[in-house]
């Protein structure tokens, strides 16, 4: 058995271009549209999701220092950006450690830009933050999350669950 165990490295990639100076980077959270339902047949409230809908999803990239990067990525457009990791696995069975990779592909366009401080012999603490319009996660090659609101996309762990509203839609 396959223990996932920790995040061993990771690198962050702008147009194919290595970023370097980023100290982390706060993924987006992916949150479904919910509206609360009551009345007759309901013992009191539910609150259920709508199919693949989503609320808007952001990101951070935090920077030790003030870059290039931190700067180009402050222009208003869409930047398409990649963040390759690989992570540590322990094979119970034969006792070694191994890796896995996980890749997060994005497009994204920013929303805030945060210079950060100025401290002697210290990080900035400087940042950007993104609204996301695009996010994919691959586990070892294998597509585990797509969603793409503005096209209709909502897949996870291979199930394409906007596929029949596409289709209904007349986009399919």
């Amino acid at each position: 058995m396959n223990i996932p165990d920790k995040l061993i490295a990771y690198r962050a990639y702008k147009d194919g271009k290595d970023m370097i100076g980023i100290a982390d980077v706060e993924l987006p959270e992916i949150e479904s549209m919910t509206e609360s339902i009551k009345g007759a047949g309901i013992a009191g409230e539910v609150e259920l999701p709508t199919l693949g809908h989503i609320g808007a999803m952001s990101m951070t990239i935090n920077w030790r220092t003030i870059t290039g990067d931190l700067l180009a990525l402050s222009a208003p457009v869409t930047h398409a950006l990649d963040f390759r990791a690989s992570q540590q696995v322990y094979d119970s069975a034969s006792g070694k450690l191994k890796t896995s990779s996980v890749k997060h592909v994005v497009r994204a366009i920013p929303k805030k830009i945060t210079p950060g401080k100025m401290e002697t012999g210290a990080s900035t603490e400087s940042g950007n933050e993104f609204s996301v319009l695009y996010y994919k996660m691959l586990v070892d090659g294998k597509v585990a999350a797509e969603i793409d609101p503005l096209n209709y996309i909502y897949i996870i762990d291979g199930v394409d669950y906007l596929a029949d509203v596409r289709k209904d839609l007349g986009l399919a």
